[in-house]
């Protein structure tokens, strides 16, 4: 008996239903299933429906009574795979391999080959999919990935890539299975597209024995979803879909769709749909599964396009249709997907394509024109950034209709170099800004594609609500206090919960506990280093949702200096007795990923002796990815050329829970550590630091701090703590109205007296930042925990464009009152708190720390 004749809705809710639907009225989850069991004359009631949704969509588009395709080869980089799909023929072993005379990997001359002939028959696009991480299970992958050089698949899948576009002029579209977000690093700058069927969120059919899915470690639902989230985090353009009749109930399937919509709605990545009927397959444990129906289909098809909405793009694969297309159609695609003339469906190989010339004929006859599509959608095409890179663009600006964004069908199809863009460091815009943001400000210029580039604002208040709920704390507060006191490594959770939310006279002892630790730890000295900071570009397309910094290249703030105007400036700050210049910029897109060593590099040649303090962990998986390097030979490479630590920032609240509230596109909590501790292991020591007081709850301080006192006894790496406290003014997140208004002083306060508690004996600097709490904030955290000032600074830009109200510097003498303030000396370190040289010390305070207005940034000629 069928899932559909076993469950068969009232009359009532199939009528209220279809009403819905015709109204244009939100479906639920019930609903849908509901409706994806319509059939006969309901069918056709939802088939309308969805149509006239298909169609609304198409007009607003601006390309009505279109349906699009894309001409494609098909590349099988590799048929191994580590998964046991209990459906698949495409995977193989590697005996079979050996015995038909193939590697275990298509050969860049085979590869080129196929992308060759198709470039010759006027395809553009270069399918390429591939078993995930077969090295993970086949030791033969492995040997052959050695053999020919690549440290992993995704690393030959990228030289492929940049291969084909450069010797074919074909775009790559990537199908590599799960990829982690650093993968979606490594693999951006050289395909425009990539993809990935969740196929269902039916846990049950991978966790259960004998489910199509089971011993199929990539397509546990959860992970898939992962994998769509940070495509969208990364803003890359992907595919995704489901695969019907593979043993999912209908409320099932309804409940994938809305996973989906859950993911487009909130990143506004999902380029396209496929609704992929499940065809049985000889020689495989399935292959006594019924076929997916045809009605099953296109009910399918009709409820995910009112699900997804009129701007979504839904395609549903000729070749398994038995040529119905009129009837899908109908209920909603408006796209055939790739069609080959040249290659087969290696996924589907007993399913031939359809000719391109019946495709079109089929479709007039449904009232649709045909039209060419590149493997990236149109809408994609236009937007250009942050979606495509500028390494990309060439090569996509050089197929595409630059009215449309579809295929233009008369561009020739030959190779482009792939390469960095040139001109990466002339100096652009506002290069005067870290000057005057202090006495002109902003402009009133503001971006206004908040949505495109945070993502959807209202998914994100639902995805914010849970971890901003308050916990319940029981802790004897009194009894937590004695064990600080006595010795803080004793500390259990429940009890430093307790502590971290301590206000009135609980929090005045925990200060006094943190401060009597501070004073046997470090002494009465307040330190403080002559520094300057140096952001090089503020133009960022990552998404953090709590930055005011970042700034498009064509808004009236941004700016980029050229490597001249960076030395300039750590030249003239060694003048005024400078010991380091901290440096970290926007992830500026046309920055190559060897910039960073140039910009080390410039600094050192034109002053030896400073101190490069230098790239945030989001800057060195920028680095490593656009070079194609491992983090590990990237920052092997940025210390050669002059780098001498990096800035723990980037952390922000190491709790992904948080981390995707804060920011769309940054790295998740588990890359930040493993750059840390990379720099820490190759003698790169480093800063730590957490950003507090946004969307956050003390638990997730207290997690943070474990996880930083963690590495810290595994590596020694970390120099000092630094609290960030969140300034709200300009904050997107806090402007969205999802953000509270930055930390209270009870807030600040208790998590200074806690750095300094939860990470001793580890981390022995605590450094309470002037620039957000101001001259008072600050002395009062000194009299909590805190030992350190941080800098001089000289120019100071973020926080400011954030809405700080602090200013950019402050002098030797600024800081050493801030010291008295609280009751104690002041005396100047080095960036790695040693002694500074009798030299830099007379020269600092003969200037007091700070660049003479007669010292101003020249603009370049």
């Amino acid at each position: 008996m069928t899932d559909h004749q076993a469950a068969r809705p009232t009359e009532n809710a199939m009528r209220r239903a279809l009403r819905r639907a015709r109204d244009g009225v939100a479906l639920d989850v019930s609903e849908a299933a509901v409706l994806l069991r319509a059939r006969g004359d309901d069918l056709a009631d939802l088939v309308a429906s969805a149509g006239r949704v298909r169609d609304a969509g198409l007009e607003a588009a601006g390309r009505p009574g279109v349906i699009t395709y894309s001409k494609s080869v098909f590349v099988p980089l590799t048929q191994l795979c580590r998964d046991k799909c209990h459906y698949c023929t495409f995977v193989t072993v590697p005996g079979k391999l050996r015995r038909a005379g193939h590697g275990m990997f298509m050969s860049p001359d085979e590869v080129l080959d196929v992308a060759r002939r198709g470039a010759e028959l006027g395809c553009k696009e270069a399918l390429i999919t591939l078993g995930d991480k077969p090295e993970d299970r086949w030791p033969e992958a492995r040997e052959w990935l050695d053999a020919h050089g690549y440290d992993d698949t995704i690393a030959y899948v990228r030289a492929m890539a940049i291969r084909i576009l450069e010797e074919t002029g074909l775009l790559p579209h990537l199908n590599p299975g799960v990829l982690s977000w650093t993968d979606f690093q490594r693999l951006k700058p050289v395909a425009p597209s990539m993809g990935m069927m969740l196929e269902t969120t039916a846990t049950r059919l991978w966790s259960e024995p004998g489910g199509p899915h089971y011993g199929s470690p990539d397509k546990e639902p959860a992970v898939r979803l992962r994998v769509l989230e940070d495509a969208g985090r990364s803003s890359v353009p992907f595919t995704s879909g489901l695969l019907l009749g593979i043993g999912e109930t209908l409320e099932e399937r309804a409940e994938s769709l809305f996973a989906l919509r859950r993911v487009a709605r909130a990143y506004h990545s999902v380029q396209e749909l496929i609704i992929q009927n499940f065809r049985a397959k000889p020689d495989t444990a399935m292959r006594g599964t019924p076929d997916a129906e045809l009605d099953d289909l296109v009910a399918t098809v009709a409820v995910a396009r009112l699900i997804m909405g009129p701007s979504a793009c839904l395609q549903a694969p000729p070749n398994l249709v038995d040529s119905a297309y009129e009837r899908l159609i109908a209920a909603g695609i408006d796209d055939w997907g790739g069609v080959s003339p040249l290659t087969i469906d290696h996924v589907n190989p007993e399913r031939p394509w359809p000719r391109i010339e019946e495709l079109a004929e089929r479709s007039a006859a449904a009232g649709f024109e045909l039209r060419e599509r590149l493997c990236v959608y149109p809408e994609f095409v236009t937007r250009g950034e942050p979606w495509l890179d500028p390494r990309l663009l060439p090569h996509v600006r050089a197929l595409a209709d630059p009215e449309t964004g579809l295929a233009n069908p008369d561009a020739p199809v030959r190779g482009l170099p792939w390469q960095e863009p040139d001109e990466a460091f002339a100096a652009t815009g506002r290069t005067d800004l870290h000057r005057t943001i202090d006495t002109e400000g902003r402009t009133g210029d503001r971006r206004d594609d908040f949505d495109e580039v945070y993502g959807d604002w209202e998914a994100l208040r639902e995805a914010a609500v849970p971890g901003m709920v308050p916990q319940r704390i029981d802790t004897d507060v009194r009894e937590a206090l004695a064990v600080a006191a006595d010795d803080p490594t004793r500390l259990t959770d429940p009890q430093a919960l307790a502590l971290l939310h301590a206000d009135g006279p609980a929090l005045d002892a925990l200060t006094r506990i943190a401060d009597d630790l501070r004073r046997d730890v470090s002494g009465d000295d307040v330190t403080y280093v002559v520094t300057r900071n140096i952001n090089f570009t503020n133009v960022c397309y990552t998404g953090c949702r709590f930055c005011a910094f970042a700034q498009r290249r064509t808004d009236a703030d941004a700016y980029t200096l050229s490597l001249d105007q960076v030395a300039d400036r750590a030249e003239q700050a060694w003048q005024v007795g400078a010991v380091e210049v901290c440096m970290q910029g926007g992830i500026h897109p046309d920055l190559p990923g060897t910039a960073y060593f140039d910009i080390a590099r410039a600094v050192k040649e034109r002053v030896p002796g400073m101190h490069v303090h230098a790239f945030s962990p989001m800057e060195v998986v920028n680095g490593a990815s656009r070079t194609g390097l491992s983090i590990r030979e990237w920052l092997t490479a940025a210390k050669e050329a002059g780098l001498d630590s990096i800035p723990g920032t980037a952390a922000e609240i190491l709790d992904d829970e948080v981390r995707w509230i804060l920011t769309k596109g940054k790295l998740p909590a588990a890359t930040w550590i493993e750059v840390i501790t990379t720099a820490h292991e190759l003698g790169l020591r480093s800063s730590s630091t957490m950003m507090y007081g946004h969307v956050d709850q003390p638990r997730h301080w207290l997690g943070h701090f474990r996880t930083l006192a963690r590495i810290q006894q595994e590596t020694g790496g970390f120099t000092e703590f630094v609290t960030l406290p969140f300034i709200h003014t300009n904050a997107p997140v806090y402007l969205a109205g999802i953000a509270r208004p930055g930390p209270t002083v009870r807030d600040n306060r208790a998590v200074t007296a806690m750095a300094r508690l939860l990470l001793h004996p580890h981390i022995p600097n605590i450094q309470t930042s002037w620039v957000k709490l101001g001259a008072e904030g600050a002395a009062e955290m000194l009299r909590s925990g805190a030992n350190d000032l941080g800098g001089t600074l000289m120019e100071e830009t973020i926080s400011r464009m954030a809405g700080s109200s602090y200013g950019s510097y402050r002098s030797i003498g600024d800081l050493e009152a801030i010291a008295e303030a609280a009751g104690r000396p002041a005396r100047p370190r080095t960036t790695l708190y040693g002694e500074v040289p009798e030299e830099r010390r007379r020269t600092a305070e003969a200037s007091d720390g700070h660049l003479p207005e007669l010292l101003p940034v020249l603009p370049a000629e």
